[in-house]
């Protein structure tokens, strides 16, 4: 349960440990936050390094009460707050089985009458009741994933400024990964799609944005207009699936403003090469017979059979939601008119596909002539005229949030300063109020990073920057605002050198950044697990949860 760098492995607790068990965990985890910036040591137990099992062979060695000799080093032991409820939850994992009985008997010892106010339990109280629980349980095996039950997904949905799950609120820690579909067409690379999950699951991330396009160029999925190379289909296929694998849900991009990966300007040299009369890569906005052929690729991915799971894409809830576009801007047109009449066009005619999964635009956030006083929050002068327009863009119909992408070393600067940081918080809060008191809807910060490549650049900064984003989105999340998450610019494994833009977190080489990460994840999953989406947090100002979550600074 914890992983190679000491954090915790939130896929496997998740697989392993039942909801409401973890529920409990969640609310007291922060409870020790202050050994969250440390990396888990258990050379104390193994005499080597981490092992779960072997941990857990060693403990089952001794007699389940508190007077045996692991629990009396464990007693006397003066810094390891942290490494106690550790072991409480390798107590946990004797009770999958027993979840009903579990929670009857956590109530019958008065620690709790509901999970859900458990906000004062001492040290003493946690263990008290793990060790209650293991003595009641058989402890004739330890569980792995694969002997656990899937217990089943559920579709995203909107309730006014929040996404919900089954009537739970969740709020996003995510990250992008454009490349999964690329690398997974070939059984040589296939294996990084697995090995960036992992590793973003072992730290709480639970939504991925990746591309489901790639427009007539190496390894293409679309050839030409509605011609597939199905090996890379099936590449799509295995990234859904993996994803599933692993509790990560996904945002399918479905074109690309930019020329990577095809984009706007492929189905410009389609046109073309078809005996169109186009000029513009911004014709891609406008051109009925180019609007035809992203319909058809929207078409042919929303009703894709996956081929791994057997599952039709428009009905398989790993799917987060529909992208319309990577970023679209139409500079031909800065009024913005006519890549308004795109998204509204676009925007129905995904949900007349699939009327279940969530659809977002992509947009940078720039806004637009429909708001002017807004404008000052723009980076610069030039944002006002590529055609977006925040605010007249998400109240288009058949768009359930709102996207923001942060590139203050793009859009400012590109020489690192604290101007960054201060951008970055008004930036993000400018979008927050918007999003709640102009659309009614959730919003995600879909992109945000720094560049290795930047002048003055180091890793310190970028903590800081990721502390900046996680910090607002919290201050919107305790509110109960529309805040919902980010997306972290973005995540990479270990030997893909090749294919970064500068931008690579790679979190086996940054130990610092995993444990912000990490930290912000378990922060957001007490709002996911423990409230209805109508409670709008009130309760959580009047007891010990504030100052629970949030004594300590990112």
């Amino acid at each position: 349960m914890v992983d190679i760098s000491g954090g915790w492995d939130w896929f496997r607790l998740r697989r392993l440990v039942p909801d409401r068990i973890l529920e409990f965990i969640i609310v007291v985890l922060p409870l020790f936050s202050d050994a969250w910036l440390d990396q888990l040591s258990w050379k104390w137990l193994t005499k080597d390094s981490f092992s779960s099992f072997e941990t857990y062979r060693n403990m089952h060695h001794f007699e389940d009460d508190g007077s045996s000799n692991i629990w009396k080093l464990i007693w006397n032991a003066k810094t390891l707050q942290r490494v106690r409820v550790f072991v409480w939850l390798l107590w946990l994992n004797r009770l999958l089985r027993n979840e009903e009985q579990t929670m009857r008997h956590m109530s019958s010892e008065s620690h709790c009458q509901d999970v859900a106010i458990c906000w004062n339990l001492s040290v003493q109280d946690v263990l008290d009741i793990g060790l209650s629980w293991a003595r009641d349980y058989d402890t004739s095996r330890i569980y792995d994933m694969e002997d656990v039950e899937d217990d089943g997904w559920q579709m995203v949905e909107t309730k006014g400024n929040q996404f919900i799950v089954n009537s739970q609120p969740f709020y996003v820690n995510g990250f992008n990964t454009y490349w999964l579909m690329v690398m997974a067409a070939d059984q040589s690379t296939r294996g990084k799609v697995s090995e960036v999950f992992q590793q973003a699951s072992s730290v709480g991330l639970t939504v991925c944005r990746t591309w489901a396009f790639n427009d007539g160029q190496w390894r293409a999925l679309q050839k030409s207009p509605s011609v597939y190379n199905e090996e890379v289909f099936k590449a799509l296929d295995f990234v859904v699936s993996e994803a599933k694998k692993y509790k990560i849900r996904l945002i399918l991009s479905l074109v690309n403003n930019w020329d990577a990966y095809g984009g706007k300007a492929q189905y410009v040299k389609w046109g073309k090469a078809a005996g169109l009369n186009l000029t513009s890569d911004d014709e891609f906005f406008s051109h009925p017979t180019l609007r035809s052929y992203y319909k058809a690729h929207v078409k042919a991915v929303v009703n894709r059979v996956n081929t791994f799971t057997n599952i039709t894409y428009k009905d398989d809830p790993t799917i987060f939601a529909w992208e319309l576009m990577n970023e679209p801007r139409c500079t031909s047109d800065p009024s913005g008119d006519t890549l308004q009449s795109w998204i509204a066009e676009m925007a129905v005619y995904i949900k007349s596909l699939d009327a279940k999964h969530l659809v977002e635009i992509g947009a940078e956030g720039f806004y637009g002539p429909s708001a002017p006083a807004r404008a000052q929050f723009n980076p610069n002068s030039y944002a006002t005229q590529v055609g977006t327009d925040f605010i007249r863009n998400h109240q288009t119909l058949g768009v359930d949030f709102a996207s923001v992408h942060i590139y203050a070393d793009s859009w400012i600067s590109q020489t690192i300063s604290n101007a960054h940081l201060q951008f970055t918080t008004t930036w993000m809060e400018a979008h927050i109020e918007d999003a709640e008191k102009y659309l009614g809807m959730p919003v995600i910060f879909a992109e945000f990073g720094v560049s290795s490549k930047d002048p003055g650049y180091n890793s310190s900064f970028r903590d800081a920057l990721i502390s900046t984003v996680y910090k607002t989105v919290l201050n919107s999340t305790k509110k109960g605002g529309s805040g919902a998450g980010s997306l972290l610019w973005q995540l990479f494994p270990e030997g893909m050198d090749n294919m970064d833009d500068g931008y690579a977190i790679v979190l086996a080489k940054s130990p610092s950044t995993l444990n912000l990460i990490s930290l912000h994840s378990s922060k957001l999953a007490i709002f996911n697990s423990m409230c209805s989406w109508k409670c709008h947090w009130g309760c959580k100002k009047k007891n010990a949860l504030e100052t629970i979550i949030y004594h300590d600074d990112l």
